[in-house]
């Protein structure tokens, strides 16, 4: 199947999950969607090799939800607001730098390399995990969501103790099953120019929330080792 050459290096326990969807009608479907798309000569991000990168990571204690990979050449590399070495730092990523050094005192970096993160802990998670290029969501309605949700489901369900960053009212909405009495979701607005600054009834602003400071709290309360954010190459 399509899928299946493209989760090497993903853990054992997501492997078996991934087997498991990869079995539904809806996966199929996405994956001929997909197939159809390359037949096609349609540019997909990102690469095929970097599709599933987020599971291939360091286990995890802390989620980010995305909601769409970059649609820019050479930009997605299957982690959410990351982009590879070489790429110019887009707007999300400076506001979330930004926040990290009102919140931290981080030095804003030049690069928008998130792997350390993903090293450390961090599920950088796209709720869509193709898109083409140019058209921003352009895949999120094929089956990407009913997968992702498969899997945050999974971690709500066989983990304790995650740490999920919920930024912007997509995120809150993926969110909105976690059981609370054994994970924390913090929610705040989203990072982007758009709304960086907006909040809500049941969220703060991204800007000022200190989100990243309330994640190593909540991690030490749990005895787990806090992240690094300034620690980025």
């Amino acid at each position: 199947m399509y899928f299946d050459t493209l989760i090497d290096g993903v853990g054992s326990d997501w492997q078996q999950h991934f087997q498991a969807e990869f079995e539904q009608g809806y996966m199929n479907a996405l994956a001929k969607f997909l197939e159809v798309e390359e037949v096609c000569g349609q540019t997909v991000y990102p690469p095929k090799p970097y599709i599933f990168n987020a599971f291939k990571q360091t286990p995890f204690k802390v989620v980010i939800v995305g909601q769409d990979p970059y649609h820019g050449a050479g930009q997605a590399h299957g982690l959410s607001f990351s982009v590879p070495d070489g790429m110019n730092t887009p707007p999300s990523l400076k506001n979330i730098y930004k926040e990290i050094s009102r919140d931290t005192g981080m030095n804003i970096p030049m690069y928008g390399n998130l792997e350390t993160w993903a090293k450390q802990g961090v599920l950088l998670l796209n709720a869509s995990l193709t898109v083409r290029e140019g058209q921003a969501n352009s895949h999120s309605k094929k089956g990407w969501l009913t997968f992702t949700n498969s899997c945050i489901e999974k971690i709500n369900r066989d983990h304790e103790g995650v740490v999920f960053l919920a930024w912007g009212r997509f995120a809150h909405d993926v969110c909105a099953n976690i059981d609370l009495n054994k994970h924390c979701v913090i929610k705040t607005s989203h990072p982007s120019p758009l709304g960086a600054t907006k909040s809500g009834k049941e969220f703060v602003a991204f800007m000022g929330s200190g989100c990243f400071t309330q994640v190593n709290n909540e991690l030490k309360r749990l005895g787990k080792a806090p992240i690094q954010w300034d620690t980025l190459h």
